[in-house]
């Protein structure tokens, strides 16, 4: 399989690039967007996850 075709592929490359990003030498509205970006990726990964529902599954059993 492609790893390009594997789920959060594109997730984890954009969070990855994000990351890359020396946040320094930006101006003080562009870190904040940029640290706002982060958190909501790395949550994004955290929900796409195949495991994310097993233990937590919102909608239950019927």
């Amino acid at each position: 399989m492609e790893p390009r075709d594997t789920p959060g592929y594109r997730l984890h490359r954009a969070l990855n690039n994000l990351t890359s990003i020396d946040g320094e030498q930006l101006e003080p509205g562009d870190r904040e967007r940029l640290s706002t970006a982060v958190t909501l990726l790395e949550q994004m990964g955290l929900l796409s996850r195949p495991d994310a529902t097993e233990d937590g599954d919102v909608r239950g059993e019927s």
